[in-house]
Parts: C-alpha cells; sequence; structure tokens
C-alpha cells in the first residue's frame, strides 16, 4: 500500500495508523473511495459466512460505500467504525435516513465500548494494513486482532481483505493462536483470509 506524503514529520505509511493522518485526509477527500475490492466481488465470499440478520462491524470503514451496499443486498444490522472523527461524522450525515448503518468514532486497538462476543463477524478491508504499516505494528496489530477476537461471538468470523503477504499475516494471526485460519484469492488481487474463532 502506497500513499502521498502526510503531514506530522513521517511518511504517509508510517502514519497509516494516526487518526491526523486520516482526518487531514477525508478533510481534502471527501468522495467516496473503496479499498482494494468493492462490494460485488466480495459479495459470494460473504454470503457464505455471514448472515443477512448477523451483528456486521465495518472496521475503519472510511468514506466507503460498501456498507451502503450491503444493506442494499439485504443485511440489516451494520457499525462502522473509524479513528477518523472527520469521516465519521461526514458519513452519519450522509447515512442519516439509513437505520441499518450506525456510524462510531473508534480505535480498532481498544473496542471498550462493546461488549464482548457482541457481533457475528467483523469486516476488515485493510484496517490491519493500515496497523502494519505504521510504528510499533506489531504490537498495535496483536492489540487489534485480540479486541476484534473479544467482540466476537464464539462462531463469529473476522475476515480479513488484505494486500499484505499472505505467509506474513498468517503468521500473526497463527502466533496469536486466536483462529483457524481459511485463505482465499479474489479475482487475483486482494486477499481474503477468513478467521473463524
Amino acid at each position: 500500500m502506497t500513499g502521498g506524503g502526510g503531514g506530522g514529520g513521517g511518511t504517509a505509511a508510517q502514519a497509516y495508523g494516526e487518526a491526523w493522518y486520516w482526518d487531514e485526509r477525508y478533510r481534502k477527500e471527501a468522495g467516496p473511495f473503496d479499498w482494494y475490492q468493492k462490494y460485488p466481488a466480495l459479495a459470494p465470499l460473504l454470503a457464505v459466512y455471514v448472515r443477512r440478520h448477523h451483528r456486521l462491524l465495518l472496521a475503519g470503514c472510511g468514506n466507503s460505500v460498501f456498507g451502503e451496499n450491503m444493506v442494499d443486498d439485504g443485511y440489516q444490522d451494520i457499525v462502522n467504525i473509524d479513528i477518523s472523527s472527520v469521516v465519521i461524522d461526514q458519513m452519519k450525515k450522509k447515512y442519516r435516513d439509513k437505520p441499518h448503518l450506525k456510524y462510531m468514532k473508534m480505535d480498532v486497538r481498544n473496542m471498550a465500548e462493546f461488549e464482548s462476543g457482541s457481533f457475528d463477524a467483523v469486516i476488515d478491508k485493510g484496517t490491519l494494513d493500515s496497523i502494519m504499516c505504521g510504528q510499533n505494528s506489531q504490537e498495535n496489530a496483536s492489540q487489534m486482532l485480540e479486541e476484534v477476537n473479544r467482540i466476537l461471538k464464539d462462531k463469529g468470523v473476522y475476515i480479513l481483505i488484505t494486500y499484505g503477504d499472505p505467509s506474513y499475516r498468517l503468521r500473526l494471526l497463527k502466533d496469536l493462536q486466536l483462529w483457524t485460519v481459511k485463505l482465499h484469492v479474489i479475482d487475483g488481487k486482494g486477499v481474503g483470509s477468513l478467521h473463524g474463532n
């Protein structure tokens, strides 16, 4: 994942885990953007593991239309979180008439506002990758994954859409011993690793 320079003294890649970087980016780029894959490409995979009535979390939602597309396809309860207060405010306004979409400012490394075992699935389309680009990446990634594991129900799934090296991502996930892992390659780009605890 590459990007242009950001403020704050670091490169853009190093800043991907920082709220200030995303606040600045969403002030400048208000139009919707989907990292990696759009909903139509992922819908068949999601349908295998996620039901329309499940409570879902989109981690690091940004200004993607992914959640909107899921609601249009019949999903009923989608909570969207992002570290950027700027984008969360934008999305709350944009989707104020869609009660199936909820937006909250939150850091994926600390989701204490959510009770343990409160989600059927967590969908991550690039958030772990962003954290892996920043400082203290290993520690921050572990915190995020432990929080994801905590908020998932017993049979819940974590769906990770990544451009990262699959062997590295799998090693990280297996080292934490939280999940069994299945790997899917979608359209030859973007690797969807699915993890059921």
